[in-house]
């Protein structure tokens, strides 16, 4: 079912939108009164679980903004590996955007503008390109429907994005203020902006709370293998954790 939390779930959401007459546009070209679609995906968690979502996209010909965190504990993308998750994306047709966490700068204008200026042209140099929209990492009240450029850049929360069009989100790994396809907009033939977080589409209807749990042992491996590598000191410990 479209309303299924897996890959195939998902791109059973994408066809549905398709099938109604959408087109998926991005943040520059979409306009709030057609059947327009802009596909954002706020990378929380893991990169590498945005690759089959960016598979399936340019398998059916559309292309999605992924929102890329800076400043997170959940991953690094000057890293080889997430760079490499980055590359793929772009290669697929996709934008990468800036996911600003406003909450680590102090609350004002001027050094949140200064903020985004710079971590943007801190991820052009893993994309190699201009990095020219922005999303907040869970806002805080005051920026939603902030409707002012940001470091000379479009934002996702301003208000042709989250009043004049739709908006729905997959907060938490559910629809919790209703399906996508139930939206009054679409029923209207008016604009959407779709937020997804591809972690959520990553497990097999297994659910939120188990896809965190395997989320969490996966980087909990990932860590023993890098400890190992990095420290031959480790290795016994890796043995043990194999043995039991």
């Amino acid at each position: 079912m479209m309303s299924d939390f897996t890959l195939a779930g998902y791109r059973a959401l994408l066809e549905s939108f398709l099938d109604r007459g959408y087109a998926v546009r991005g943040y520059q070209e979409a306009d709030h009164a057609s059947r327009h679609l802009v596909l954002r995906h706020d990378i929380d968690m893991s990169l590498q679980a945005a690759e089959p979502i960016a598979a399936i996209e340019a398998e059916l010909g559309v292309a999605a903004c992924y929102f890329v965190l800076l400043r997170s504990e959940m991953y690094n993308p000057f890293t080889p590996a997430a760079r490499s998750s980055i590359d793929k994306l772009c290669r697929l047709g996709h934008t990468i955007g800036l996911h600003l966490d406003a909450s680590v700068y102090p609350d004002n204008a001027a050094a949140l503008e200064a903020a985004a200026n710079e971590e943007c042209a801190m991820l052009e140099m893993v994309t190699g390109s201009t990095v020219d929209v922005i999303s907040f990492h869970r806002p805080a009240p005051a920026l939603i429907g902030y409707n002012k450029a940001l470091a000379g850049r479009r934002h996702a929360y301003e208000i042709c994005f989250v009043e004049d069009m739709g908006y729905v989100s997959d907060s938490r790994g559910g629809w919790h203020h209703g399906h996508p396809v139930e939206h009054p907009a679409v029923a209207e033939g008016h604009a959407l902006q779709l937020l997804t977080h591809p972690i959520w589409w990553s497990g097999s209807k297994i659910g939120p709370q188990k896809i965190l749990t395997s989320f969490h042992q996966e980087r909990c491996e990932f860590l023993d293998q890098e400890l190992a590598r990095n420290c031959s000191i480790y290795q016994p410990q890796m043995k043990n954790n194999t043995d039991t």
